[in-house]
């Protein structure tokens, strides 16, 4: 029995030699980050601005694998199912995180129980735009003309994020608006521009550039205050919207099971990213915040932001399909 024990401890202790020993090496081998958006989305910039500061910290590759679909549910999927050994990580928003079991009777995958929180990355706010031809040049205007013409004009969103805010914003409104949804919101404002719809609430990353382009026209923010970056479009709120506000944020998890030390590498390979001048000016040019935490603190977060997007979704009355 003695020496059933000496062989059962020598073995743990060579397991764990040669755990350490992986670690100290990470990674060996080129990392994949997975996202549940199309290129050119707010999530996809960030992977790649991210991915590029990894590679020059570590000498290994990063690609950037979009799997866009079910509202970043394949992606999730897919990185749930995954080896836990930091070659595969999920860079999300609080879509999937938080969003998205309130909205989807049978989840394919736990946001908890599936995922190692690595850690929280950015938080951002989102812009309400319109074609140029619908008659508004301001949110009480468009309600205005939306509650003349009740569920005449559509709306856009290829993210739980960019339809809640939707959502929320019809019923602090009292107005109908058509919903029509899409794999990811780069497509959704691409329509828009294209006038297949009326109105997005989304983004800045995808939708600033169209507004600047004059393709789109901007009727306010979602923050609860201004924003430096473009100072001059007034809040919702600020608009006779008092206390409206949505906001979303993205993340790095890895696979359940995946090493704490391991963990712990990938985060303090994240926090040097998140701290190096592209990526700080990729976030504030895209009216960002960087906001980089520990895996306890995302763990913590994520449980808060799941009660308080379910708070959300029942108070804009959305049935979860």
């Amino acid at each position: 029995m003695k020496k059933l024990t000496r062989i059962a401890s020598f073995a743990l202790a060579a397991f764990a030699c040669g755990t350490v020993a992986a670690q100290a090496t990470y990674p060996a081998k080129p990392i994949t980050i997975v996202i549940g958006s199309s290129p050119g989305s707010t999530t996809d910039g960030l992977a790649r601005a991210v991915g590029q500061q990894i590679t020059k910290e570590t000498g290994q590759a990063v690609v950037v694998d979009s799997r866009p679909g079910a509202f970043g549910g394949i992606a999730a999927q897919m990185v749930a199912r995954a080896a836990p050994d930091g070659y595969t990580l999920f860079m999300t928003t609080n879509t999937t995180q938080a969003a998205n079991p309130h909205l989807v009777k049978n989840l394919p995958y736990n946001p908890i129980k599936d995922f190692a929180p690595v850690g929280q990355l950015v938080q951002g706010y989102m812009l309400m735009v319109v074609n140029p031809a619908v008659k508004a040049n301001n949110v009480q205007e468009f309600v205005a003309l939306a509650k003349k013409e009740p569920g005449k004009l559509s709306f856009g969103s290829g993210s739980s994020s960019a339809r809640v805010a939707t959502e929320l914003f019809q019923h602090m409104t009292a107005t109908k608006l058509n919903y029509v949804p899409y794999k990811a919101n780069p497509p959704a404002v691409l329509d828009l521009v294209g006038g297949q719809t009326d109105v997005m609430i989304v983004d800045l990353t995808t939708s600033l550039p169209q507004v600047k382009s004059g393709k789109l026209r901007a009727l306010g923010l979602s923050s609860p205050k201004r924003s430096s970056l473009v100072p001059n479009i007034p809040t919702i709120a600020e608009q006779g919207l008092p206390g409206y506000e949505a906001s979303y944020w993205n993340a790095l998890y890895a696979p359940a099971g995946t090493p704490a030390p391991l963990v712990q590498r990938l985060n303090e390979l994240m926090r040097k990213a998140m701290a190096t001048e592209p990526v700080r000016r990729f976030v504030a040019d895209n009216g960002m915040e960087v906001t980089p935490t520990s895996p306890e603190e995302l763990a913590r977060f994520q449980v808060a932001e799941l009660e308080r997007w379910g708070r959300i979704i029942k108070d804009a009355g959305i049935q979860p399909e």
